[in-house]
Formats: structure tokens, sequence, C-alpha cells
């Protein structure tokens, strides 16, 4: 009898580092500058460092986990670990692929709602040609999809440097300005920049998708934790780049007033229209829509392999080495429901959905310190980052249900 057939590993740290940014990275930073400098104004850099290192504990569970732990289907992995329960780790799984495939769809309405500023066409027919398009790319092969995905990346961070390049009139004013940014120890600065940090945390969610593409990474124990580390930098100063370069080029009520605060800051400084910026930040919509779908179908696969959904849905194939009919099912739940509209309040429940798994796996990563507090050839980190990082996830959670409610 032959041996199934195994998904092949062919990601390099580069890749995965690019794989990274593409989930984290998405559209929603274009139109995020302008809201959070609304909330927090001249202080909005602040809001966005202590986001990033609210986000940071939980990004550094996720890769010490997906060191000890390195197959596909990372969050119900690591909760079965961590609880030695198959239900709750299944249940996880299943979260995981609804916010994934909720965000893909949503991801696809609004690219097709760009794309109508540009060419009058259908929209049911609109959103059929592209979710297929990003299923076939999804089916084609691993390496071909995360190619085109870091291709697309390397196109968002352009768009993204480009407002900070045309706005460097702005930026070396910094040296005379930067007290403008630094708050007082006055309590009310201090409510704002939570506000601001509160807002911008999503900015930072991402690394979580990584660690379903685990069996498909070189040298996985090495590179992965490393490729969510790097991502979280690398995120971390392209945002403060650009929200200081936003606050220094308009003012926070005029960032705030814009739907479009970064085409607004190219407009200003070149006295053009922001086509291009438009253009990237359709590219950046698609680019999430695609990465959800891969993330999606990982999942599947890596339950069905461990015989916690059914087995045909791990079944690789044998020329393209991906779970075709795994990612066949992501692609019509994506079409289904970017056909069905209005998902604007099943995104905000996702946002809790992820939080929710965020505090649970912190807390798996405390139970399995537990029971293996040093693990050979593994990077560890003190058992302080997962017990902060539940307890940020969870403070979160609540504010997000005070919210919804």
């Amino acid at each position: 009898m032959s041996e199934p057939v195994q998904l092949k590993r062919t990601l390099s740290l580069p890749m995965m580092v690019l794989y990274g940014l593409g989930t984290t990275i998405g559209a929603g930073i274009y139109a995020l500058i302008g809201e959070i400098a609304n909330i927090a104004g001249y202080f909005a850099p602040v809001s966005f460092l202590i986001a990033s290192l609210l986000a940071g504990f939980t990004a550094i569970s996720f890769a010490e986990l997906s060191s000890r732990f390195p197959r596909a289907a990372g969050a119900a992995l690591y909760v079965k670990q961590g609880f030695s329960s198959e239900r709750l780790s299944t249940a996880v799984g299943l979260l995981v692929i609804t916010a994934g495939l909720v965000s893909s769809a949503a991801l696809i309405n609004g690219f097709v709602g760009y794309l109508h500023q540009f060419i009058d066409i259908d929209r049911v027919l609109a959103i059929i040609l592209i979710t297929l398009l990003l299923g076939s790319i999804a089916a084609w092969g691993i390496a071909e999809s995360v190619t085109i995905a870091s291709l697309i990346t390397v196109i968002e961070i352009a768009g993204l440097l480009l407002v900070v390049a045309v706005s460097n009139e702005a930026l070396f004013t910094f040296t005379v300005r930067w007290t403008e940014l630094i708050p007082s120890t006055n309590i009310t600065d201090w409510n704002l920049i939570y506000l601001g940090a509160i807002l911008s945390f999503y900015a930072f969610i991402g690394f979580e998708d990584m660690v379903d593409v685990a069996e498909e990474v070189k040298d996985v124990k090495r590179n992965l934790p490393l490729a969510i580390l790097l991502t979280l930098g690398i995120t971390t100063l392209i945002y403060m780049l650009l929200i200081v370069t936003a606050v220094l080029s308009l003012s926070p009520a005029e960032l705030g007033n814009s739907e479009a605060p970064l085409a607004r800051i190219y407009e200003y400084h070149t006295g053009e229209k922001a086509i291009v910026i438009s253009v990237i930040g359709m590219f950046a919509i698609i680019n999430g829509a695609l990465i959800q779908m891969i993330m999606a179908s990982r999942v599947l696969y890596g339950l069905s392999s461990r015989k916690q959904l059914p087995e045909i849905l791990s079944l690789v194939h044998h020329r393209t080495r991906t779970p075709l009919i795994a990612t066949a099912l992501a692609t019509l739940i994506v079409l289904i429901l970017a056909l069905l509209g209005r998902l604007t309040s099943l995104a905000e429940i996702t946002s809790v959905i992820m939080l929710t798994i965020f505090s649970i796996v912190n807390l798996a990563l405390w139970r399995v310190k537990q029971k293996d507090p040093q693990p050979v050839d593994i990077k560890t980190f003190p058992v302080w980052i997962p017990i902060t990082g539940f307890f940020v996830s969870f403070a979160f959670v609540l504010h997000k249900i005070m919210n919804l409610i």
C-alpha cells in the first residue's frame, strides 16, 4: 500500500516573513490611520507602539508553540496539547476556519466595491470570478500561491513607503516637533492613548495565520518562530513610520475626517490624484482574501489529518501537493458568504472569536510549560509572557463584547 501524499516543505524564511506581512499589513491600515489619529490625536504613535507590545505577548506565545508543535492547524493543535481535549481543539479549529472564511468573503466584497470605481461589472459575476480565481491560486501550489501573495505584499509595502517618501518634507520636521507627540502625565492624555491602542491592536493581528502552513515550511522549528517575530517587528517599524508621517503631515482632525487618509496625505504633498494608492489598496484587500483562504484550507487539512474532521479533507494531490478537496470546500463557502453580503456584523464577531482563541492559546502554552518546561532544541520564553498574553487578550474580548451588546 502506497504512502499518502504529504504537503511539501517549500517555504523559506523570507517567504514566510512576506506571507506574515501580507496577512498583517492588510487593507485596514489604509483607513485605520485616520480613525486612530481621530481618537488619540498627536499621541497616535504612542498608541501604535503600546498596541505592538500588547500583541507581542501573544505573538511570542505562537512563536514558541509553533516550534514545539510544528504541524498544520496550529491553534487547534496547541489547545489539544495544552488541555488534552479533542472537543475543545476541534471547536477552536472550526472557529479559526469560520473567522478566516468570513474575513475572506468580507474582503472580496470590499474589493468588488473598489472595482466598481474602475469597471462596470455585475456584482454577482465579479464575486464568482474573483473567488474562483483565488481558489485556483490557492490550489495551484503552496510555493506558487505564497509567491503571488508575497509579490502583492511587496506592492502593499511599497505603497505605504511611497506615502512616506512623498511626505519627506513633513517627516523632516520631526526633530523640531517631536515634543508634540510625547504625552504628559495627564490622565486624559493616557485615556486617549489607551483608546487608540485598543483600535491599533487589530492592525497587528495576522501572525496566527502563519502557523497554519507549518508543514510546508523549511527548517520549521527555526524559521517559523523567527518569521513570526520578524513579521511583528517589521510591521511595527512600518506602522510607526507611517503614523508619525501622517500626524506631521495633516492635523488629527483632518486625518479623522478623511475616508482615505493615506490617499489624502499623498494628494496633499503631491497635488495629484491618489489613483496609485487606491489601486494598491485594492491589491491589499485581495491579498488578504487569498491568504485567509489558504489558511482555512490548511486548518481543514490539519484537523482532518488528526481525524478530527472527515478524512477526505486531508487528501493531498500528488502533483500540486496541496489539499485540493479542503481548498475547494473553503472556496465554495467563501463564495456563498460573499454572495450573501452584509458581513459587517459577522466581521465584528470574528474579531471576538480570534481574541478568544488568543486567550485560550496563551493558557494552553502555560499548561504546556508546566508539563514540559525545557524541551530539547526549542527556544522557550518566560512563563509570564503567555500569562500576560492571556490577560491582555481576555481584556480585549470583554471590551469587544461590551461594545457589541
